[in-house]
C-alpha cells in the first residue's frame, strides 16, 4: 500500500475515531486488515486463504490451523476490550507529551493501575520498528545522566546520578535537527561508546562530539570524529542539538511522569520520547495512531510477567500487582439522553 490516506486509512480526528471505533468487532475488523490487507494468510503454514468462524477467529483453508487477528500481536489473549485498548492507543498516540498511567486509569475507568501501566508498557515495547534506517549526515552525540541531580554531584559524568543515556541526533545545515536516538550506557568508556554509534549511527557519518577522550578509539576506522573544544565555551553552545535532545527528556519525564521513572523502565521511555521526537513535524495526529496500531499488530506478544522483570537483573522481579482492574468495554448502546430521564423522573 502507498502512504495511507487520512479519512481512508486513518481517523483524522476525535469525533471520526468515535465513529470508526464503536464497538469491539470494528477495532478487531481493523486490526485484521491491518495484518492482512490483501486477506487472512495462516501464520502456521504461510498459506492465503481460510473461512470466517462463528466466534470471528479465522481458520486456515490448507492446515486447518485456527487463529484471530489477535493473536501473536501485543493484543495476544488480552481480557481488555478493543475499544479500551483503541482508545488507550489514540490518547497514547494523538497527546504531544503522551499520557502517564494515572491518567490513562481514569480516563478510560481502568480497575487497578497496574493494568493501565501494562498497558502503556506495551505499546512502548513496540515504537523501535526493526531494521529502521541508521542516522547519518552529521551526528552530533554525548552522553547525559538522566534522573535528576544529586548533592555534593556536578559535571555532566559525575558518578552517584541515576544512569547514563547516550545521546545522537542528525544536525540539519544551516539550521535545524533531524532524528535523534536515545540509549541507556553501562559506562563512558570507548567499548560502550562504540556500541552506541554502530548501532545509531550509519558508518562513514561525520560524528561530532566533545573532549572526552574515549570517542577517540570510539570512532577509530568507521566515523568520521570532530571533537569540539574551545575554551571558555559552554558545551550546549558547541554542541546544542544532544543539550537540547537531553533537556526536553528531562522536562517530558518531570512533566508527564512526574519524574516516577523507574530506571529499570527508563529504556521504554527513551524509546517513547524518541518515537515522539522524531515525529514532532507530522501534520496529523491520526497518522501517527496507525503507526502505533501499525507496529503493534506485526509485534510479537508481550506477556506481564514479561514487564515486571527488570531488563538489567534477570534475576530481580518487580513486585507484583495484589489486583488486575479490567475495564468495561466502551461498545455501549446509546445511554437515551440521562439527563433529560433525570428531570422527567424528579417531576413525576
Amino acid at each position: 500500500m502507498a502512504r495511507p490516506s487520512a479519512g481512508v486509512h486513518y481517523p483524522r480526528s476525535l469525533g471520526e475515531f468515535s465513529s470508526w471505533f464503536g464497538s469491539d468487532a470494528d477495532c478487531l475488523d481493523y486490526l485484521e486488515w491491518l495484518r492482512w490487507p490483501d486477506g487472512f494468510v495462516c501464520a502456521n503454514c504461510g498459506h492465503a486463504g481460510g473461512w470466517r468462524l462463528g466466534d470471528r477467529r479465522w481458520m486456515c483453508s490448507a492446515c486447518g490451523a485456527r487463529s484471530s487477528a489477535t493473536a501473536g500481536t501485543i493484543f495476544d489473549r488480552t481480557r481488555t476490550p478493543l475499544t479500551v485498548w483503541f482508545m488507550a492507543c489514540w490518547l497514547f498516540a494523538t497527546q504531544k507529551d503522551g499520557i502517564s498511567a494515572l491518567s490513562l486509569q481514569r480516563a478510560l475507568e481502568i480497575g487497578s493501575y497496574q493494568t493501565a501501566w501494562a498497558m502503556l508498557h506495551r505499546l512502548r515495547s513496540v515504537l523501535v520498528r526493526p531494521g529502521r534506517e541508521l542516522l547519518n549526515g552529521v551526528v552530533e552525540v554525548d552522553e547525559t545522566y538522566i534522573g535528576g541531580e544529586e548533592p555534593g554531584l556536578s559535571g555532566g559524568r559525575a558518578k552517584g546520578k541515576k544512569a547514563l543515556v547516550g545521546i545522537a541526533v542528525e544536525r540539519i545545515e544551516p539550521r535545524g535537527y533531524g532524528r535523534c536516538r536515545m540509549s541507556w550506557l553501562p559506562d563512558a568508556s570507548s567499548a560502550s561508546l562504540r556500541s552506541l554509534l554502530i548501532d545509531t549511527v550509519q558508518q562513514g557519518t561525520t560524528v561530532i562530539t566533545d573532549g572526552w577522550q574515549p570517542y577517540r578509539p570510539a570512532t577509530a576506522d568507521l566515523y568520521n570524529h570532530e571533537r569540539l573544544v574551545s575554551p571558555g565555551v559552554k558545551a550546549s553552545d558547541l554542541m546544542p542539538g544532544v543539550h537540547r535532545i537531553a533537556s526536553l527528556a528531562q522536562r517530558w519525564l518531570l512533566g508527564t511522569h512526574q519524574g516516577a521513572v523507574d530506571e529499570s523502565h527508563l529504556t521504554s521511555y527513551l524509546d517513547e520520547f524518541v518515537f515522539r521526537f522524531n515525529r514532532r513535524r507530522s501534520r496529523s495526529r491520526g497518522m501517527v495512531f496507525y503507526r502505533v496500531l501499525e507496529l503493534a499488530a506485526a509485534h510479537d506478544p508481550v506477556r506481564y510477567r514479561d514487564l515486571l522483570l527488570n531488563p538489567r537483573s534477570s534475576t530481580t522481579p518487580r513486585t507484583a500487582p495484589a489486583t488486575r482492574g479490567q475495564p468495561q468495554s466502551l461498545d455501549r448502546p446509546p445511554a437515551g439522553r440521562p439527563w433529560r430521564n433525570a428531570d422527567a423522573r424528579s417531576s413525576a
